[in-house]
């Protein structure tokens, strides 16, 4: 279901739209997330346009910075409803029918730092004016800074709604005039959580806007679940707690499946355990989630945040060679700010591809994840053996 989940969502867009009998459809960018391994991405993009085509409604779409023209090497003729607008300046499409023009630019290249919304046209007079950009607008956290651009310069157009695009997070970034980011239909990661859709619009006779409704399409819902250990002695009590927060979690993704990614935090005497016997609670806890019912519930991942009851200054003054051992640790955790020069060496004879991959392993976060494991499988060692044991 992971796999097919942003087919799906867009899927179900399509099928909103035909529902609703909208007047046209409008993408933003990033259609496709990079270049296709093979043609099968396109034709089903094309068979969704079929799709609308087959009802009278045409799309109008803009290049992104995963799409952009230059990443893009396969191409697909697509039917005739489906208007891509030029990258190399902005364009103007009048529809035919209704009193309507959208004003459109896509991006030439992966990387955009100019300001594209100041080449934009001012607005055409007793048209409902529609302006589809791809930006990062000043900047939003998880996103890279591409043909950023002000409010103050989308609002100097005089457009009447702003479809934007790259931001996956839903935002409404002002009601006068709109200005949209819809997001993305179904989120891909762990970093995209929460509800994720696309939004209607509805414009009355006098070419204002009259509703802008946000709809849910994605069919599997991330969320991050954090769960409170502290002052937690017994695993029973641990495996109840696990249990509600995943229960409170399902109940959230409305009858979808759902991803996590499982935080465990708090003080407490399970600690210790949670890094010796790590294994053992991924098992436990992955055996939770099934009980959920299958497709209900899917573990992206567990992160052990814990802290320990002990006193680690009391371990320290035990003996000498327990208060070396927590210096050499303290000292090792506290300095990540260097790759190691072996893991260096490696990344620079790596294919783009895989290196991107293997740096995230290997980031400070990672480091520091991993060496906290080592630190508290030590520190449990220490506390339950030698001499004055507490």
């Amino acid at each position: 279901m992971l796999r097919s989940a942003t087919r799906h969502a867009f899927e179900k867009m399509v099928h909103l739209a035909i529902d609703e009998a909208v007047d046209f459809v409008l993408i933003a960018g990033d259609l496709y997330d990079g270049d296709w391994k093979d043609y099968s991405t396109g034709l089903f993009f094309r068979n969704q346009m079929v799709r609308l085509k087959t009802n009278d409604i045409p799309v109008y779409l803009i290049a992104g910075n995963h799409d952009a023209a230059s990443v893009i090497s396969k191409k697909l003729s697509l039917p005739d409803n489906v208007h891509v607008f030029s990258t190399r300046a902005p364009e103007s499409i009048e529809l035919a029918e209704l009193p309507v023009v959208i004003h459109g630019r896509g991006f030439p290249n992966r990387a955009v730092p100019e300001n594209l919304a100041l080449e934009y046209p001012t607005a055409i007079a007793g048209k409902f004016n529609v302006g589809l950009l791809h930006t990062s607008l000043t900047g939003r956290v998880g996103h890279d800074t591409y043909a950023p651009c002000s409010e103050q310069d989308l609002r100097s157009k005089g457009y009447d709604y702003w479809a934007l695009g790259h931001v996956h997070q839903p935002e409404v970034v002002s009601e006068d005039p709109w200005i949209v980011f819809a997001g993305n239909c179904q989120g891909r990661h762990a970093r995209e959580t929460g509800p994720r859709g696309c939004q209607l619009v509805t414009v009355n006779d006098s070419l204002e806007v009259e509703s802008v409704d946000w709809r849910t399409l994605d069919v599997v819902r991330w969320q991050d679940v954090r769960v409170d250990f502290d002052g937690l002695e017994k695993e029973a009590d641990a495996f109840q707690r696990i249990r509600k927060s995943l229960a409170d979690a399902v109940e959230k993704s409305e009858g979808r499946l759902l991803a996590s990614r499982i935080a465990l935090i708090g003080t407490c005497h399970l600690h210790g355990s949670l890094h010796r016997d790590a294994q053992r609670w991924l098992a436990e806890i992955a055996g939770i989630a099934q009980d959920f019912g299958e497709n209900c519930v899917w573990i992206e991942q567990v992160k052990v945040a814990t802290s320990p009851v002990y006193d680690i200054s009391e371990l320290a003054e035990r003996d000498a060679l327990t208060r070396i051992v927590l210096e050499t640790l303290e000292k090792e955790t506290d300095d990540l700010s260097d790759m190691p020069v072996d893991i260096t060496e490696m990344l620079d004879v790596l294919p783009t591809y895989v290196r991107g991959e293997v740096e995230e392993q290997w980031s400070v976060e990672q480091r520091a994840e991993l060496l906290g494991d080592v630190r508290a499988i030590i520190l449990e060692s220490l506390k339950t053996k030698g001499g004055n044991n507490p």
